[in-house]
């Protein structure tokens, strides 16, 4: 059996495991996957985030699950990593400690450039892509945005933006609870594109050049087209179109939050942020000027799954 190794990638709204090992041909292969919805950065919107006693709890214990898991499926190294809610807290340096302490497991506080990298790194091992020489990528999570611009398959230029649907659902929503309004979707938008054109990152996508989505927004409505036709997600199409998003922003955004944990497809645990990721994505595509998002899974957990396996 070839060295296996495992990734737990610590989020905003969710905590995942990646158990991979390479085949015989050198490709990556899934041993194991999972993902908790652990949410820790609740308050991350916040002008000085904080995680909070309760989170950093929910957090430890599914680190401890997943890391359990790992060595059942004969994980020989163990990488956890965390990104923008913890690179962001007041506290994350502490929550670091605590893992270690209970878990001996060394949490790596991700920078947003490095984020970004990985991601970028994880995306090229994804053989439905193999194809595409020249693409975006737009990795929408619970802290942050991650815009990576790929030319010949090589990274050309990436930012990490503070625009995460938590972030964004705290900082616009008044009541999560409620129908998503017009304005907090119009102030939202504007907040998405100053944010983006300050970052120098391009908005406008060039013709020729592809748009990939990863991420759990893109993620779910994959798997809420699929249920519309009694697929599972994996078995939907992978091109995800834009005006298929805008459909489904349409309908839920009508919908108080009980009424969208009832949706086929879309996971309860992420229905109140679902509408304000769904803005952002839609706000993406406004200013890119493209009409699809091909979906894939293997973003940063694949990339550090690669560097380790070498």
């Amino acid at each position: 059996m070839s060295m296996r190794v495992a990734v737990a990638d610590v989020g905003s709204n969710t905590i995942k495991l990646l158990v991979a090992e390479r085949a015989p041909d050198g490709t990556l292969r899934e041993v194991e996957s999972r993902t908790l919805d652990v949410r820790i950065s609740a308050g991350i919107g916040s002008g000085t985030p904080e995680l909070s006693p309760a989170s950093m709890d929910r957090g430890l214990a599914a680190i401890e699950d997943l890391a359990a898991d790992a060595r059942r499926h004969g994980a020989e190294r163990i990488r956890a990593v965390a990104t923008s809610a913890v690179r962001d807290a007041a506290n994350g340096t502490a929550f670091r400690a605590r893992v270690r302490e209970r878990t001996g497991i060394e949490l790596n506080i991700l920078s947003g450039p490095e984020e970004a990298r990985l991601i970028g790194l994880g995306l090229t091992t994804d053989p439905a892509l193999a194809h595409l020489r020249d693409f975006n990528v737009y990795d929408l999570g619970g802290g942050s945005l991650e815009c990576i611009c790929f030319r010949d398959r090589q990274v050309e230029q990436a930012v990490s933006l503070p625009l995460g649907c938590v972030r964004l659902t705290e900082k616009f929503v008044a009541d999560p609870s409620a129908p998503f309004t017009g304005a907090e979707g119009l102030a939202e938008a504007r907040h998405v594109e100053a944010t983006l054109r300050a970052s120098g990152f391009p908005t406008r996508v060039e013709p020729m050049v592809a748009v990939v989505g990863c991420g759990g927004t893109v993620t779910t409505s994959r798997a809420i087209l699929g249920a519309e036709s009694g697929l599972k997600m994996a078995q939907a199409p992978s091109r995800v179109e834009v005006a298929s998003l805008r459909r489904i922003f349409t309908q839920v955004s009508a919908l108080d939050l009980a009424q969208r944990r009832r949706v086929p497809g879309l996971n309860a645990a992420r229905a109140d942020v679902f509408p304000t990721a769904l803005a952002t994505l839609l706000t993406l595509a406004d200013l890119g000027g493209f009409d699809a998002f091909q979906h894939s899974l293997r973003n940063l957990r694949w990339g550090l799954a690669a560097s380790l396996l070498g």
